[in-house]
């Protein structure tokens, strides 16, 4: 393609060719992911600890109350997670374990017990965790005391119900997470008791206690480092795309320039038609590439007018012979 007819297209139209419009649609995707899933789902996470901390060291901050003054109903307000009550009643129903989650990088069982409340709600105790023998064996585990007692713990909002089915294993019902209802059908527990959503996650040195759940630690990670990071690389994607584009542009103008200065400089040095001769002059012959004449003529091409040819007395002795 010619200078003229490349620089006579505009610029964008040069660049519509399908690397560099494949190249635009990754980059839209990538940059729509980022601001609309990526972000938001690192951002939202920080949100979470954020708030889980909050709750945490405002139960803290308090002392603990009664569990009906927190709970009167059967469902647990958001803000009312990790709040610390006193429970009074006694242990009913089965153990049944949760199956290898880990506590401190441990496999491990925790077991959950129902508890039966003395104006007859029941609510689901964790009462610790044991680590596993062997990876998967479970060890023995201490009874829940009998009688009736008072318990203090945190309040926790009970888990979905997980897609793998309970298992019945070593001896016990075990389930994949906690999940109140599924985890009191399988204690015994009669259906049409009023069990309670959340869960309590007793505290150490209560009965019934194994080894109590360690608290989580108060800090949110780098969610949100992350989030900004996606944001920044959702913004950089487009930015690198249109400076290669502006760059590639550049070239191709720079390039059709040189070949415009090319055509004219050719056009300008060119030679015309040789004028005609005129009658009766006679016209010298050209002198041809191997005339010595030329010689010097290179010479002082070569060397400068300014400048002494070494080689030229000797050429012009040489002549005169």
């Amino acid at each position: 393609m010619s200078a003229k007819n490349q620089t006579s297209k505009p610029w964008w139209r040069q660049l519509l060719n399908p690397g560099w419009i494949i190249a635009a649609i990754v980059v839209g995707i990538f940059s729509y992911f980022a601001f609309t899933f990526l972000a938001p789902w690192q951002l939202g996470k920080n949100e979470q600890l954020v708030e889980r901390n909050e709750h945490i060291s405002a139960a803290f901050d308090r002392d603990p109350e009664p569990l009906v003054d927190r709970l009167p109903g059967t469902t647990l307000a958001p803000a009312d997670e990790w709040s610390r009550v006193v429970a009074t009643g006694h242990y009913t129903g089965n153990d049944v374990l949760l199956r290898l989650r880990s506590v401190d990088r441990t496999p491990a069982f925790q077991v959950l017990t129902p508890f039966t409340l003395d104006d007859g709600r029941t609510i689901l105790v964790n009462r610790g965790w044991v680590p596993a023998e062997g990876s998967t064996g479970v060890p023995d585990i201490d009874a829940a005391p009998t009688g009736d007692i008072t318990i203090t713990g945190m309040l926790r909002a009970g888990e979905a119900v997980h897609p793998t089915a309970p298992i019945h294993d070593q001896g016990f019902d075990m389930v994949h997470s906690i999940n109140p209802a599924q985890v009191g059908e399988l204690a015994g527990i009669d259906t049409g008791a009023a069990m309670v959503e959340p869960y309590l996650q007793l505290l150490s040195d209560q009965p019934g206690t194994l080894t109590a759940i360690p608290l989580p630690q108060l800090e949110t990670g780098n969610h949100l480092s992350y989030g900004l990071q996606w944001i920044l690389f959702g913004v950089a994607a487009p930015g690198a795309l249109l400076y290669f584009l502006f760059s590639e542009s550049r070239e191709r103008r720079r390039y059709a320039e040189e070949q415009k200065q090319l055509l004219n400089d050719d056009t300008v040095s060119g030679s015309g038609p040789e004028p005609s001769p005129v009658p009766g002059e006679e016209t010298a012959p050209a002198p041809s590439a191997q005339t010595p004449t030329a010689a010097p003529t290179r010479s002082r091409q070569r060397y400068g007018s300014s400048r002494t040819n070494p080689w030229a007395k000797a050429y012009d002795k040489e002549q005169e012979r």
